[in-house]
């Protein structure tokens, strides 16, 4: 019999995740699932630890851990895995958003056979703000992590615990779980499930954590700005040589009257150009190995019960 375990990130969810416990817990006793809970508390200011220890302290078959700080949801994910136990992992939201009862839904799909099923919502309730900047992450993540365009990744998924330990294997101290998922699984597909209303507050996904989290895709996963900017020196002492060229033109025919102007402009123009296409040359050198020195250490446990 299979043994899963579902991992929760907790942050501001002192008002609803004991709710959300005790619905997945029913649904695990209704169908008889073996399976355990793992709460990451990530450094919430309100009384969420205090909710999920004693939660832990009163069924065996919840894990509460209580991260130093807030470190980001994707790193109290991956908090989450690495202490996780089950042959599949399932990793869904703290505020019900993801009903407990479509994880069958989930569990039937990866029965058939894949390494990674994400949900594929019928229809999403997040903020029409929050949705955008979904949509951006996602198109980042097809030109970063080669993800195929009729596959919809979200924060409701099941993955095999060979997966999960692939993924814990590559070493980087900024974890993004969609992108390692997708590095490290080969039969990936959707499934339909239904997506809720948050039973309480709001979402905690502000413009600063989607850019901090845009900023972790380019600059932790992908060269692209430093592409860009090589691009740019090139495109600008290609620039700046169409203009030298003009303006020495323009100095023998004696139509500049500040001397020695058109050789400050020429020189300006083509070093400032030159200074970017090598800082960009230097900082692939510089990313590729820091891609390769990375080390594993990208959080902290305050406390572990269960």
């Amino acid at each position: 019999m299979s043994f899963y375990s579902i991992v929760i990130p907790v942050y501001k969810s002192e008002d609803v995740v004991t709710q959300t416990v005790q619905a997945i817990q029913e649904v695990l006793r209704k169908h008889s699932l073996n399976a355990e809970i793992v709460l990451v508390n990530d450094g919430s200011p309100d009384d969420s630890w205090k909710v999920i220890q004693k939660l832990a302290e009163s069924n065996k078959n919840i894990i509460a851990i209580d991260l130093l700080k807030n470190y980001g949801q994707h790193t109290a994910v991956h908090c989450g895995i690495a202490n996780a136990n089950g042959d599949f992992i399932i990793t869904m939201d703290d505020d019900l958003q993801n009903p407990p009862e479509e994880i069958l839904k989930l569990i039937s799909k990866i029965d058939e056979g894949y390494d990674l099923v994400f949900a594929r919502f019928r229809q999403k309730m997040h903020g029409r703000f929050r949705s955008l900047g979904s949509k951006f992450v996602g198109y980042l993540n097809t030109k970063i992590f080669g993800k195929p365009k009729d596959l919809t990744l979200t924060n409701f998924r099941i993955f095999t615990k060979e997966t999960a330990q692939l993924m814990l294997n590559y070493q980087t101290n900024y974890p993004y779980i969609p992108g390692l998922l997708l590095m490290h699984a080969s039969c990936i597909a959707n499934v339909d499930t239904e997506h809720h209303k948050r039973e309480s507050g709001v979402s905690n996904y502000t413009l600063g954590r989607i850019l901090k989290l845009v900023a972790r895709l380019l600059f932790n996963y992908s060269s692209f700005p430093l592409k860009v900017m090589s691009g740019a020196g090139v495109i600008v002492s290609l620039l700046s040589f169409i203009a030298g060229i003009f303006y020495v033109f323009r100095g023998f025919l004696n139509e500049e009257s500040v001397p020695g102007w058109t050789t400050l402009v020429v020189l300006i123009s083509f070093l400032c150009g030159f200074i970017l296409a090598v800082l960009g040359v230097m900082g692939e050198y510089l990313a590729r190995m820091m891609n390769q020195m990375a080390i594993s250490q990208p959080y902290l446990i305050r406390k572990k019960v269960g």
